[in-house]
């Protein structure tokens, strides 16, 4: 019969631990909340209820009424132009900013024509989004997925 192995537990510090670990956490700090869904009509209201229950745990109320309306307009634009896809949505709250990122699966065009007249009906309609991020005072853009990725990404900052 082998010989039983014994292991022995690493003792515990009574050290505190140096640098970023000891800095006071402001109100959101933190926040990462990442979702996937399919690209259908009813996901806008998914994410709508996740980002209202993550922003509410983690104090960042104010940033309620912008945040959906925005996912809610990426969200539905993605779900006209990509169909029966999936769909990735990222929020992320760091340095008193709010950053919400959606990827879909809208496959690049080779035309340079299709290229700009898709991205024509993308903008014309989010006009809604870029009106809320304005009076925010925030930014937004939309551009190809960077590789590995693949499809189109959509990002919307919102400064605290």
């Amino acid at each position: 019969m082998p010989p039983y192995i014994r292991t022995a537990l690493c003792p515990v510090s009574a050290e505190p631990r140096p640098g970023p670990y000891l800095r006071r956490r402001r109100p959101g700090d933190g926040l990462a909340l990442s979702l996937t869904v399919p690209c259908v009509p009813r996901s806008a209201a998914i994410v709508r209820n996740a980002m209202t229950s993550a922003l509410h745990a983690h104090s960042l109320d104010r940033y309620g009424l912008p945040a959906t309306v925005v996912a809610t307009e990426l969200v539905s634009t993605a779900t006209k132009l990509t169909p029966e896809e999936d769909l990735y949505l990222s929020l992320r709250h760091r340095d008193n900013a709010l950053r919400l990122v959606v990827w879909d699966q809208h496959p690049h065009h080779a035309s340079p024509v299709a290229v700009s007249l898709c991205e024509e009906r993308r903008r014309r309609s989010l006009w809604l989004l870029a009106a809320v991020v304005e009076d925010w005072g925030g930014d937004w853009g939309v551009g190809d997925a960077r590789p590995p990725h693949s499809g189109t990404k959509s990002w919307v900052l919102l400064p605290g």
